[in-house]
């Protein structure tokens, strides 16, 4: 009877992650499918696709074979960097194109794993806190957007209804996590998003138009959209978006690495990375699209607790089954925007906490450390803010310009480099002295 109650909890922790990246994974094919003009046949075909991958990909990352999975509870999401260069692609180039080019990044990826695991010593905690503390505040405006109803040029924008239920679902998290203790506090995202989904329906807030329109039944198709082309420009760009992916992914592994206590070391590193590969090479055979580690399910780690992967095994085996059953699926897609946005805002909040515990082992009497930190964050967040200030650039330079999250990682490291070169970062001596005491 305990094992059954701890598997349901499991189950549940599981249903938690998925609503949580649910919107970030349907953004991409959403945005990409919309910017290439796709029909409502293909959308529905994109859409469940992508949630199919979704978890094969988090269970190749969450099995620990010899090659593969880094073994961290970790969900894999499509990469939001790859949006414009994708549709910048499959403008010029046809979709083909845009196929070919992730299954040759994904061959890349797999192939480099080696190389690009050796480079730890690149991603210090003065860059990894300052990379994964941008990541948060960067995308804290997605969620502030969503709590305003989702489209900030709408007439009903920022509404006193939806004003409503973004804060208190906001204020259901927060008051679970203040009064309630145990599981019910580890899923306090969950029943905010659920309290608030509720308080809409009985003020006629919720949608349920989706169920009806998505098809009983759905079969993931190898190249439904037809043969790949093998363009050698569209590969270089997608080359690049993958590496920005793997900067990313690393942040994310070593912050899942810091809650869990597990030391991440090269082996780790490149079973997660050929991992990550594999996933973008069955994303263009399956006609969908790049894999990332997904931030905002590092926060909801760190929210609830559960450091364990049974829940994302859970996770990953309802994407599936979602992408399998789209009118299952659509039931995600009732929760309204403020809802999620107040849910999000949590989340993304918690994200850019743990970037800053992981700063907090830097060495801040070290001036060059400070101005690594503040230039970093100054570039990442301005840059995100104000991308327009590059907009004399080539468009191939401004996919990378405009992208705050990649000028913040390249500018930390550059600079770490600069300063520190390749030496280990040192703990100052009162961390030392409090480590002694608590320890």
């Amino acid at each position: 009877m305990e094992k059954q109650t701890q598997t349901g909890k499991a189950a549940v922790l599981g249903l938690q992650h998925l609503l949580a990246m649910y919107a970030g994974a349907v953004a991409v094919p959403l945005l990409i499918g919309t910017g290439l003009g796709f029909n409502e046949e293909q959308m529905t075909y994109l859409i469940s696709i992508d949630i199919f991958m979704c978890g094969i990909a988090t269970l190749l990352q969450l099995t620990v074979t010899k090659f593969f999975g880094i073994g961290l509870p970790v969900v894999l999401g499509c990469a939001i960097q790859a949006v414009a260069p994708l549709i910048l692609i499959g403008t010029k180039s046809g979709v083909g194109a845009i196929y070919g080019s992730i299954i040759a990044a994904g061959i890349f990826v797999v192939l480099i794993s080696g190389v690009f695991s050796k480079i730890k010593k690149l991603f210090p905690p003065l860059v990894t806190g300052t990379v994964i503390t941008v990541i948060g505040l960067t995308l804290i405006p997605v969620a502030i957007t969503k709590m305003g109803g989702g489209d900030g040029t709408a007439t009903n924008f920022g509404d006193k209804d939806n004003l409503l239920l973004a804060f208190i679902t906001i204020a259901l998290i927060i008051g679970i996590q203040i009064f309630a203790k145990g599981f019910i506090r580890s899923i306090s995202v969950l029943i905010g998003l659920v309290g608030g989904t509720l308080l809409a329906y009985f003020m006629g807030m919720v949608d349920f138009s989706a169920i009806g329109h998505a098809p009983i039944f759905h079969v993931p198709q190898p190249f439904y959209f037809g043969k790949p082309t093998f363009d050698i420009w569209s590969i270089l760009l997608m080359i690049i978006i993958s590496i920005v992916s793997m900067v990313e992914s690393t942040g994310v592994y070593f912050a899942l690495g810091d809650i869990t206590g597990q030391a991440i070391d090269e082996d780790d590193l490149k079973r997660g990375y050929r991992a990550e590969g594999l996933a973008v090479i069955l994303g263009g055979i399956f006609n969908t699209f790049p894999y990332t580690g997904f931030s905002q399910n590092v926060g909801l780690v760190q929210l609830s607790g559960i450091k364990t992967k049974k829940p994302i095994y859970f996770s990953a085996a309802f994407l599936i089954i979602l992408g399998l059953f789209p009118k299952i699926g659509a039931l995600a897609q009732v929760i309204p925007e403020p809802v999620l946005g107040g849910g999000m805002l949590v989340m993304f909040g918690m994200v850019a906490v743990q970037g800053m515990r992981m700063l907090s082992k830097v060495d801040f009497d070290n001036d060059k450390n400070l101005l690594v930190i503040a230039v970093s964050m100054g570039f990442g967040l301005g840059f995100n803010v104000m991308p327009q200030l590059f907009a004399q650039l080539p468009e191939t330079v401004q996919m990378f310009t405009g992208n705050g999250i990649v000028i913040s990682s390249l500018t930390a490291i550059v600079l770490n480099l600069l300063f520190n070169g390749l030496k280990e970062e040192k703990i100052p001596l009162h961390d030392i002295v409090e480590e002694e005491v608590h320890g």
